[in-house]
Formats: structure tokens, C-alpha cells, sequence
């Protein structure tokens, strides 16, 4: 049997490669989504099949007489396609197959604006959490291929929420058919308009952020009259937790929200959960969520560990704060992750004792740092070190 996965590129014929089109006409079975089914070019076989789940095309592959199967999807077979996944369980099941790449959505709009794309981001929003604003502050064009619940318009709300509505952008609605349309504005505009199913969203450069290396100054952050880990510390916070871009990280006893704003700039493609039961401080992380454009930092308000209930499980846990219910608090995180990265700051000798004496209830070791500062102040023309209060970092070995 002969296997050919089809790009069809906006899945109308005009749009087909001399390749794919060949490929089309001569498959005795086409398989793929209906609409794509609907719009083969002529001369193609009246045997067609409309699946798209990959185990209802390879049970259909499996009994199928057909000599040449053609699977057709739209836009390029290597941009966030289903073609992917496909090709993986072909090779598992040692099938043979061919894929004719089609034109992207990506290249239908930079032809459609005049415009080359090699220096886009290229972001997927469909099915996909999405931090527009963080995302769109890397000082290039960002290009987002939308669908599902994520639409130009929900993706330039958030921009707009982010203090990011400004900002220019183009919707391409229908791109490469009679319907096309380029809908140009701020992200703002954009955001109170709809757009057809089949579009994508091209932002520009959003204001770039303040660095994102750990340890932001202490003065980037909105402060009220709540606590702060200053900035040494949550430096050696995100070194002892080992923070990667894609984990799921809690914050318990968030404060201002310093250390939570943190692991969200360096965890970009993961969420972060923050605990406060203050009133005032949920509104300093909210008030520095914004100005961060830290769209992927969640707040709960309220006492832990009774708000953790329903947070996924972490890759990693820091406990800034836990009105002497620390050891429940662990017992929390370790319940959700044993293997989760622990890390409690302490300046008290009798939390340093609660700490190491939970870590010790679950058969675990606590590697104990102290951390002291002292920071230079003017004295006339002298300068003088003051300190902080020295600080305990427990973390799990």
C-alpha cells in the first residue's frame, strides 16, 4: 500500500502543490476532515472517508483494499499538524508513507502582507494555554495560529488586560480562499471584534519587559506594607528550586506576589499557583501580575493547605508563608508530587525547627542555607553595610 499525507494549504485546490494535487488524483481512498473532503480538486476519487483521529485512520488503513490512501490536512504537514502524530504511529506500526508538505497559514499571511515571516515567533494557541503579552515582549513580530477557545479577539483581550492593547496587529480571516480578509488595528480594536473560524493573529513587538534573569530589584515590584523576599533571596530561591520553563510551580504565602511574578518570567511555558489569604497583598500580586504581564500566575485567596485542594500537581513548591500550618502545608505538595522540589524560607529558629522536623516526618533530609545581606547606606560621606535579617532557605536533598 501506498501512504501519502497531503498538505492542502488553505484546502482549496488553487492552493495545492503540483505534488500534493498529483498525489490527490491518483489516491484510490482520501481520508480527512470533511471540509477538506468537500473541497478536492476535480478528478479525485468519490472514495473518501471523513476522519481525523488517528486510530480511526489506522484501523481504516489496516482493512482497507485501496492500493494508494491519501490523508489530507490543511496548511503544512509540518506546522502544528496532525500529520505529526500520524507519521509517529505509521513508523510504530511500520507502514510506509510519503507527506507533500502545503502552504502554511504562516506564509499565506506574510505573502498576503507583502511581508517575509523568517524573523516571526511562531506560537500555537490552539488547545494551548497562551500568555500573549509575555510571549509578544521578545521584540520580534509574533505570529499565533488560533482555534478552540483562544480566538485573535480572546488573544487581544488579553494583550489589552496586560496593558498591552496598543499594540499593532493583523487578523488574516480565510486566508488563501475567495473570503479572504486582512483586518488591521490595535489590540485593543481587535479585541470587541469577531472573526471567522479559520483565522490567525500577527502582533508586533510588544514593550519589551525588564530583564528576567532571577533576582529583579526590589524597587520593579508594586509594594504595600506587606512582606518581601528581597532580591537576593528570591535569586537563590528559583537556583534552589531548580525552576524549568514548563513547570507547574505553587507559591504559598505569596506576599507582594515577588517570588510568584519570578518563577512565572522563568517558567513561560508553565503556570504558576499562588496562595494569600491577605486582602491587601492579593491585591499587590494582582496589581504586579499586570505590570509583568505574568499571565500564567494564578491566585487563590485564602489559607493553605485547604486552598491547595484543587491545584495540580507541582513540579516544584515554595512556602514564603504558612500561619503555623507548615507541616500540613508539606504534607500537601508531597502528597500531590513525592518527587516535587521543596524549598521554605524561614527567618524564625522555630520554623527552621518545623521545617526540617516535617521533612524528617516523611523520612526526608533538609539541606539548610542561611542567607545574610547586608546592603551599603550613606552616612554623610561614608558609607555603611546594614543588614537584613538573616534568612534560612530548607530545601529537600
Amino acid at each position: 500500500m501506498k501512504i501519502t499525507l497531503v498538505g492542502m494549504g488553505s484546502g482549496t485546490p488553487g492552493s495545492l502543490t503540483m505534488q500534493g494535487l498529483n498525489a490527490l488524483r491518483e489516491a484510490e481512498l482520501i481520508i480527512g476532515a470533511r471540509r477538506l473532503l468537500e473541497s478536492l480538486p476535480d478528478g479525485c476519487t468519490g472514495n473518501r472517508a471523513p476522519l481525523y483521529k488517528i486510530e480511526e485512520i489506522c484501523a481504516l488503513l489496516r482493512t482497507t483494499e485501496a492500493a494508494h490512501v491519501a490523508v489530507a490536512y490543511s496548511g503544512d504537514t509540518g506546522f502544528y499538524s496532525g500529520a505529526s502524530a500520524l507519521c509517529r504511529a505509521l513508523d510504530a506500526a511500520g507502514l510506509p508513507y510519503m507527506v507533500c508538505p502545503g502552504l502554511s497559514s504562516v506564509q499565506l499571511l506574510a505573502a498576503a502582507l507583502g511581508r517575509p515571516w523568517q524573523d516571526w515567533k511562531l506560537v500555537s494557541a490552539h488547545g494551548c494555554a497562551c500568555t500573549p503579552a509575555l510571549v509578544c515582549s521578545a521584540g520580534t513580530p509574533t505570529f499565533f495560529l488560533t482555534g478552540g477557545s483562544e480566538t485573535p479577539a480572546t488573544l487581544c483581550e488579553k494583550l489589552t488586560q496586560s496593558s498591552c492593547g496598543n499594540v499593532q496587529a493583523t487578523v488574516g480571516e480565510n486566508l488563501g480562499t475567495a473570503a479572504q480578509r486582512l483586518v488591521h488595528g490595535t489590540a485593543q480594536e481587535l479585541a470587541r471584534q469577531e472573526f471567522a473560524a479559520l483565522s490567525v493573529l500577527l502582533v508586533e513587538p510588544c514593550p519589551a519587559l525588564q530583564r528576567r534573569v532571577p533576582g529583579l530589584p526590589d524597587e520593579a515590584f508594586i509594594r504595600g506594607k506587606t512582606p518581601m523576599t528581597k532580591q537576593e533571596v528570591r535569586a537563590a530561591v528559583l537556583a534552589k528550586l531548580a525552576v524549568r520553563p514548563g513547570d507547574i510551580l505553587w507559591d504559598v504565602g505569596a506576599g507582594t506576589g515577588s517570588v510568584s511574578v519570578e518563577m512565572a518570567l522563568a517558567a513561560p511555558a508553565g503556570q504558576v499557583y499562588a496562595a494569600e489569604c491577605d486582602a491587601d497583598a492579593c491585591e499587590l500580586i494582582r496589581r504586579n501580575r499586570a505590570k509583568f504581564h505574568a499571565e500564567n500566575l494564578h491566585l487563590t485567596a485564602g489559607k493553605a493547605p485547604e486552598v491547595l485542594v484543587n491545584w495540580p500537581a507541582p513540579d516544584a513548591v515554595f512556602i514564603g508563608g504558612s500561619k503555623g500550618n507548615l507541616a500540613a502545608i508539606m504534607d500537601a505538595a508531597l502528597a500531590a508530587n513525592p518527587a516535587v522540589r521543596l524549598c521554605i524560607s524561614a527567618i524564625a529558629l522555630e520554623t527552621l525547627q518545623q521545617a526540617i522536623a516535617a521533612l524528617a516526618a516523611h523520612g526526608l533530609s533538609a539541606q539548610v542555607t542561611q542567607i545574610a545581606v547586608s546592603r551599603s547606606k550613606a552616612a554623610g560621606s561614608l558609607h555603611l553595610l546594614m543588614a537584613n535579617n538573616p534568612v534560612f532557605l530548607i530545601v529537600r536533598e
